[in-house]
């Protein structure tokens, strides 16, 4: 079957949009050809800085044919209707129609077959449409055509389209359309400097071994191959290691045509600088990678480059071009970082005064001052000293008004920890500065020092709490404020590191820690903070645990007891829990006790009352009725028993041992008997199986 070739050719593409409008590209054009009823086998897209390309292989010469049938009006129908029905499904006559029967009437039904048309011409409406509507995130017009509201936008200037289509023994036929000022064939041209000249293609392994040679390698993953273990091979070489960075991997990728790697250096004495530092300047300015020494871990003063020729002179002009602008932005980071040094993190700490954090919660100081309280409070229950824990809050965001921070975001903390080092602090200290924006996503690391660890949980538990006050919760796929992960950031690190925290008691400090220092001031009903907060937590608890593959309904068959704010015991109790409910045993008790809460809805919504109160003894009939209580009286107290130990397994065990008298109830015990009484009775012992097992979770809420 043939197979279509695509090439847009264009003025650089920004490397950020390449990857995406590769993917849109080949999502697009081939959904459209699924629409027309042409199912293709395969397709690729590819993205270099100039063109965006696409091979679309195995699709038909043509489109099936359509065959519709369409009803028309009833047999003996008005004739106004029958005319118009003719008309619009081309019918001459009604001697061309069908008669259809139907409990309502005969009906007229027309069958009509639309002949497919040849593939190529399906494209030839497809592909100025695509390219149209494309959705890049920014467009331009450029040229004469600029002026004219029906000019092409693209994101930038494009010059040409190759659009070909056939079979491969066969020449491929050009699709032909119209776009203004861009010519569409079989020509592009290759790489801008090194083989500018026209190209002429036939299909797809034509198409890339043409670029090849004309210096463009089409694939970016093959790109990214090259620069890596040139990259690799080039420090290696020398005795150093390349410091390795994936993403900005990708974006030199999308740089250049024609990776050539290059290794540069700039002066030793830069090495006085954070490698962080030397790491943030190169990176953001030259987009250079790094080399350390292996033996010492340090980074070293070399720097590898990749350009996008292949240089006369072995690539020294440009080698020097970048050494000349590394060692001027090198120049102004070591400039920053000595000037950061001169002032003590204390000392920047008034300038907090004047800085608003959000008009309702008040400035970055009464920010500070609430977080150092409340770090101050959870110190204790982990183990952290409190005196230490206050001067770590009270110094972990300084660093945000230093001259380094100001011109690298990403460093904020990092520097804290250097220049509170610097300055003298306590090494725990320091390290809350970096430490305590831990964890912020999913692989990041998660902070085990306990001082770190309270400043941590202090600045998420004020964030959470102060927006909840506010009654600026996230809502849908809306999370502005990052609430979300400042959740989850709080649950990792206390069950990362073991933790054993009231929820609601935290929450209830850091509401009070925020009326104290936010006086005139009006709120919502902060009461209710607290709770609403520890439902947040079970949605955010629900939602790690499915992505570790683990069971979050059982979440809430937990937290439907109540009082249950300790999340480290949450999750050691649902994952006993789950390990009980993969037995038989586990599976048949939640069976027959889900059997008896749904008897106890349906009976006490009939008699519009509770089942509660012990059974009379006096009243059981038969062998499993007393069985059932006996079991009941001795696995409850052992089940609660297990429980205040946190012997969750061993609650678990005990409510195992129910099992064989509830299997025995149902299959001998008819509960709603005719004597009222022993009715009665008998769904209070119903109800006093939904209260044994509400000792380790609401069955209720378990999924089957």
């Amino acid at each position: 079957m043939p197979d279509l070739l695509l090439e847009l050719f264009s003025e650089e593409i920004p490397a950020r949009m390449q990857a995406k409008a590769a993917e849109d590209l080949r999502r697009i054009v081939t959904d459209k050809l699924v629409d027309a009823g042409l199912v293709y086998e395969g397709a690729k897209a590819f993205a270099t800085p100039r063109r965006l390309a696409l091979t679309v292989h195995g699709i038909p010469a043509r489109q099936p044919d359509l065959k519709q049938e369409r009803k028309g009006p009833r047999v003996g129908g008005a004739e106004a209707a029958i005319a118009g029905f003719l008309k619009a499904t081309g019918l001459t006559s009604l001697d061309e129609a069908k008669i259809q029967r139907d409990p309502k009437g005969d009906f007229y039904i027309a069958l009509t077959e639309k002949p497919g048309k040849p593939a190529v011409d399906v494209l030839a409406e497809i592909l100025p449409m695509v390219i149209r509507t494309f959705p890049w995130p920014k467009q331009m017009r450029w040229g004469e055509a600029s002026i004219k509201s029906s000019a092409l936008t693209w994101v930038r200037p494009l010059h040409s389209i190759i659009a070909t289509f056939g079979i491969e023994t066969e020449e491929p036929e050009v699709v032909k359309f119209d776009l203004p000022g861009v010519s569409v064939g079989q020509t592009t041209r290759g790489h801008r400097f090194l083989a500018p000249g026209e190209i002429e293609v036939r299909r797809f392994d034509d198409y890339v071994a043409k670029l090849q040679q004309a210096k463009v390698v089409l694939d970016p993953e093959r790109r990214k191959e090259i620069i890596l273990a040139d990259a690799r091979q080039l420090t290696f070489a020398q005795g150093y290691e390349l410091v390795e960075d994936p993403a900005l991997l990708e974006e030199v990728a999308g740089l250049v045509e024609w990776p050539v790697v290059l290794m540069g250096s700039f002066d030793a004495d830069f090495l006085s600088i954070p490698d962080e530092v030397i790491r943030a300047t190169i990176r953001a300015n030259q987009k250079c990678f790094v080399v350390r020494d292996p033996k010492t871990g340090k980074l070293t003063n070399k720097f590898i480059l990749t350009a996008n020729i292949e240089a006369s002179d072995g690539g020294a002009a440009i080698i020097a071009g970048n050494e000349r602008v590394i060692r001027a932005r090198l120049s102004d980071a070591k400039f920053f970082y000595e000037t950061d040094l001169k002032t003590k993190l204390e000392a920047r700490l008034p300038k907090f005064d004047q800085i608003v954090f959000h008009e309702k919660l008040g400035t970055q100081a009464e920010r500070i001052k609430r977080i150092e309280r409340l770090a101050g409070e959870i110190a204790p229950l982990v183990g952290a000293d409190p005196a230490k824990t206050k001067r770590a809050a009270q110094l972990a965001k300084a660093d945000l008004l230093t001259e380094v921070v100001g011109e690298f975001p990403e460093l904020q903390g990092l520097m804290g920890k250097y220049y509170a080092l610097a300055h003298g602090e306590d090494a725990a200290v320091a390290a809350a500065s970096e430490d305590h924006w831990k964890p912020q996503g999913a692989g990041d690391s998660v902070p085990s020092d306990p001082v770190s660890i309270a400043v941590g949980l202090a600045d998420k538990l004020d964030t959470l709490t102060s927006f909840w006050a506010m009654d600026e919760k996230p809502t849908g796929s809306k999370d502005p404020f990052a609430l979300r992960r400042a959740a989850l950031g709080v649950i990792r690190l206390v069950l990362e590191n073991n933790l054993r925290l009231s929820m609601t008691k935290a929450a209830k400090s850091g509401v009070d820690g925020l009326l104290a220092t936010s006086a005139g001031k009006t709120f919502a009903d902060t009461q209710k903070v607290p709770s609403d907060l520890l439902a947040f937590f079970a949605d955010r608890l629900k939602v790690q645990l499915r992505d570790q593959g683990a069971r979050h309904d059982l979440v809430d068959a937990v937290f439907a007891l109540g009082g249950q704010d300790d999340l480290l015991m949450v999750v050691r109790r649902v994952e006993a829990l789950g390990k009980f409910l993969d037995s038989d045993d586990g599976k048949n008790l939640l069976a027959g006790t889900k059997r008896a809460n749904n008897i106890l809805t349906i009976e006490e919504k009939k008699d519009k009352r509770t089942f509660d109160g012990a059974p009379d003894a006096s009243l059981f009939k038969l062998d499993e009725e007393k069985a059932l209580a006996k079991a009941i009286a001795e696995v409850g107290p052992e089940a609660s028993a297990a429980v205040a130990k946190e012997d969750f397994a061993g609650a678990m065990a005990a409510m195992a041992k129910l099992r064989p008298a509830v299997d025995a109830f149902f299959d001998k015990v008819k509960v709603n008997d005719d004597d009222a009484s022993v009715r009665e009775n008998r769904l209070k012992l119903l109800n006093e199986i939904r209260a044994a097992t509400r000792a380790v979770a609401d069955f209720s809420k378990i999924q089957d």
